[in-house]
């Protein structure tokens, strides 16, 4: 059975069966993007979920929160169109920028994974740096809504609207 495995991995790669590395993975090809990038968050919080008791209370309380501000700005993405670069970004920040130094930490010895630990507190500012740039990317895609939504409004005032000359020149 393990050689089987082995030569499974010589043309398959590495059996990876642990979430953080699931939520690296690229999507699906039967997925949309949007699907994707759910399934991919979902993975990254059952790696958080499971790995919580080995987690200071601030770091799962940080990841909770990044998680349902992910959460917010995937169904905003959703809902309208995005750029490309804030669909990249939306993208690394749940496929790399998370999960990577979760993964580190948690490489790291139980001493160093205390409540005030030197490595606790340079993760938590971390995590405090992807959630300032997660809220931004929420607000940069509310901003693109309300500009798409003047836009159309400037486009039917124009279609619609009397016109304020008339034939005669007057107004």
């Amino acid at each position: 059975m393990a050689f089987g495995r082995f030569v499974d991995s010589l043309f398959k790669g590495p059996a990876t069966t642990d979430a953080l590395s699931v939520a690296a993975q690229p999507p699906a090809a039967a997925m949309s993007e949007d699907e994707a990038t759910r399934h991919a968050l979902d993975q990254l919080r059952a790696a958080v979920r499971s790995s919580g008791g080995e987690l200071p209370t601030l770091l799962i309380s940080r990841l909770a929160q990044i998680d349902d501000l992910l959460r917010q700005v995937i169904e905003m993405i959703a809902a309208q169109s995005a750029s490309t670069e804030q669909r990249v970004l939306l993208d690394a920040m749940i496929r790399d920028y998370l999960p990577t130094p979760l993964r580190a930490y948690l490489a790291l010895g139980e001493r160093e994974r205390g409540n005030t630990s030197p490595a606790t507190l340079q993760f938590s500012g971390q995590l405090g740096i992807l959630e300032e740039t997660i809220r931004d990317l929420l607000n940069q895609v509310r901003i693109g809504a309300i500009a798409e939504l003047s836009t159309h409004g400037r486009f039917l005032a124009d279609k619609f609207q009397a016109p304020t000359l008339t034939l005669d020149g007057r107004a």
